[in-house]
């Protein structure tokens, strides 16, 4: 009898244990968001108040825009809306955009680190012809915050389809020359 309830005890041990360890790799999947999870579209009809001097869409409209897109996929990816902008790159202009036009904006991540990620934003015009042209393809930089405005973890990228994981390497490429930039003083 005494032996039967030794073995009983040593089973109950081990199946805490397994579902200790089965629970806890349960947490590390579900911190883990796809590309898709925390993808972002929006639409703008431009208007005249988004017009500079010179009857295209202003160019600080745009920035404003591509910084909110950023931050919604980060809030998305991180389950908090406690997200900041630490860089944006690249953000040249391609295609001019005119009052009456569509403007679709396509945000998702492409790289995520301990407490940052980056954010892909394409921004298209979308023309009377019904096909879309590339206006710009920034990247920006994204830090989660915690209460008290000191980074904090976030959780990983799961990467599915080949076109994503080009975007990641790209991104790590970018990753090392942003460090690079900022160990040179830029």
């Amino acid at each position: 009898m005494e032996e039967k309830i030794k073995e009983k005890t040593q089973e109950a041990k081990e199946t805490t244990k397994e579902n200790r360890l089965m629970k806890t790799a349960e947490v590390q999947d579900r911190r883990k968001k796809t590309v898709e999870a925390s993808m972002t579209e929006q639409v703008h009809l431009i208007m005249h108040q988004h017009l500079n001097a010179g009857g295209r869409l202003f160019g600080g409209m745009l920035m404003q825009w591509v910084d909110e897109v950023s931050g919604v996929v980060a809030m998305r990816h991180c389950g908090t809306y406690r997200v900041t902008t630490a860089a944006v790159d690249n953000l040249q202009f391609k295609e001019p955009v005119y009052e009456g036009e569509i403007l679709v904006m396509i945000g998702y991540v492409t790289y995520v680190g301990n407490t940052s990620m980056e954010v892909e934003i394409d921004s298209y015009v979308e023309r009377g012809d019904g096909m879309r042209y590339l206006v710009n393809r920034a990247f920006s930089v994204m830090v989660a915050v915690d209460k008290n405005e000191r980074p904090t973890r976030i959780p990983g990228l799961i990467i599915h389809t080949e076109a994503e994981k080009g975007r990641h390497e790209a991104a790590l490429l970018r990753r090392d020359m942003r460090k690079e930039r900022r160990d040179a003083g830029f």
